[in-house]
């Protein structure tokens, strides 16, 4: 870009415009355009792979949650499977009673 600066001067000087300058100047220009677009591509391309890095980041933080979360319900089921199981042994005719009546109303539910 010096060199646009440089040739700016000159002009002044001479007050008149040659065709080469001209052309000079638009070379430098596309050289400068070329160097800028170069450089805005690599900053995406840092972007890109930053956010897509953290997205997978996140992606994993959240299938650990699940996997922990779907773990702590299979436990919660077999706890409540284990006392289920208990309550009947401890209580069968109670636990029959119980059966049958929910059986009942479940009939009668889906009857209507």
């Amino acid at each position: 870009m010096a060199t646009t600066a440089t040739k700016a001067t000159r002009t002044q000087k001479s007050d008149e415009v040659s065709a080469s300058d001209l052309e000079n100047d638009m070379r430098q220009l596309r050289a400068d355009m070329a160097q800028l677009i170069t450089h805005l591509k690599d900053m995406g391309g840092q972007s890109g792979s930053a956010a897509r890095k953290a997205a997978g980041e996140g992606i994993d933080q959240l299938r650990e949650q699940g996997e922990a979360a779907l773990q702590n319900v299979k436990g919660s089921a077999q706890d409540m499977e284990r006392q289920l199981a208990q309550t009947i042994r401890e209580r069968p005719i109670t636990s029959l009673a119980v059966a049958v009546g929910a059986g009942f109303l479940l009939a009668l539910a889906t009857r209507r």
